[in-house]
């Protein structure tokens, strides 16, 4: 059976004021003095390159290039040598746009008309994913009518002033002056996942954020279920959202089963390599009760449970289907996990074991990313 490719995603990068520094005298680089990078630009890209899929393509105004205000035969120099440089970092363009139209021409080929981007929009890539750089609020206008968002190269006063006075906020997915923050959100963007299970006793769909804000939509038809999924998203500060129909006309089994195994493998596929995280953590008391639990995303699944219940249930479920929630949980996201627990109230009980496994989560996912070391000798995880 013929799967369908992947949509690819690019990154529109303006030059001037963006990769290069513009010069406030005439804002035209049409000399090889004039020529100076922008902080950070070349590292940042070079990390794009090396570490993500994002497609890079350049576009930048030029205005009346050609004309006798702006020979092009000063432009190509300064223009070659930039292009050199990058290369010899493997920053490679997979194309460039040079619109030569000045302002008052209006034409549809220059920022932020997207003339010149027509084959961006033939349904091939993925432009809902793509971001437009630039340090212009043409850029923002760009990305909006891309259908993509924009990253503003503009301190927080600059950016905010000119994107409420166009209303253009809700286009900007982030405004900095500093390029490390830039690829910074860009690595944090791929750390999401979005996992189906669809089996003859259950439907689940799950979307999870590692680097989101502890927010929770959560429905399994299990109301304490849906409590305590809520605590590891709450507590490790993941975006959680979880939907489930199950069997319950039969019993819970299914529903938890299901829905830990999902879970994990949403967890593994987030964590992408590996690279950069912390990749253990740890414990938690609550009122009466102590949990440990201790985690580590090593690749081999493993549970070792050292905790009892003398409650048949608490809430609506059965207190055997804990164990077995872990158990699959670690399976699926290949994943050691420790987990002991004492108290006398069964439901704190069972509680500080799920907000001691966010907190172990929230550990454990931390990323470095400036650090792109597996943490392992192995060399893989």
């Amino acid at each position: 059976m013929s799967t369908q490719p992947a949509l690819k995603r690019v990154l529109f990068i303006d030059r001037d004021g963006t990769i290069i520094k513009e010069p406030p005298s005439d804002y035209q680089v049409d000399s090889l003095e004039k020529l100076e990078f922008y902080p950070g630009a070349i590292t940042a890209l070079n990390r794009i390159v090396k570490d993500l899929d994002f497609e890079l393509v350049m576009v930048t105004n030029q205005d009346g290039l050609g004309t006798s205000s702006f020979p092009e035969e000063t432009f190509w120099p300064a223009q070659n040598r930039m292009l050199n440089t990058l290369e010899g970092e493997s920053i490679k363009f997979a194309n460039i746009h040079i619109d030569k139209s000045f302002p008052e021409d209006n034409a549809p080929t220059r920022k932020p008309g997207t003339a010149m981007l027509s084959e961006y929009m033939n349904g091939h890539y993925d432009l809902q994913n793509s971001f437009v750089i630039g340090d212009r609020i043409t850029d923002i206008e760009l990305a909006k009518n891309l259908g993509c968002k924009g990253i503003f190269l503009k301190s927080k006063a600059e950016a905010e002033e000119e994107l409420n006075k166009q209303n253009l906020k809700e286009y900007c997915a982030l405004y900095s002056e500093e390029w490390e923050e830039i690829v910074s959100f860009l690595f944090v963007k791929e750390r999401t996942a979005s996992v189906e299970r669809n089996t003859s006793e259950t439907k689940i769909r799950i979307n999870l954020n590692l680097d989101g804000t502890g927010k929770c939509n959560i429905h399994t038809g299990l109301s304490f279920f849906d409590h305590m999924l809520e605590q590891i998203g709450r507590h490790s500060g993941c975006d959680l959202d979880i939907r489930v129909d199950g069997d319950l006309h039969v019993d819970e089994h299914h529903t938890i089963e299901d829905t830990a195994l999902a879970l994990g493998e949403a967890f593994k596929k987030a964590l992408g390599d590996k690279r950069g995280i912390e990749r253990y953590g740890f414990s938690l008391p609550m009122d009466d009760c102590m949990a440990h639990v201790a985690l580590d995303f090593g690749g081999r699944p493993w549970l070792v449970w050292k905790t009892k219940f003398k409650r048949e249930k608490v809430g609506d479920l059965p207190t055997e289907m804990f164990m077995h929630f872990f158990k699959s949980f670690s399976d699926a996201a290949a994943a050691n996990l420790y987990i002991k627990a004492k108290g006398k109230n069964e439901h704190h009980k069972i509680e500080a074991i799920f907000k001691g496994l966010a907190r172990a989560l929230k550990a454990a996912i931390n990323k470095d990313y400036l650090n792109n070391q597996l943490p392992s000798t192995k060399g893989s995880l």
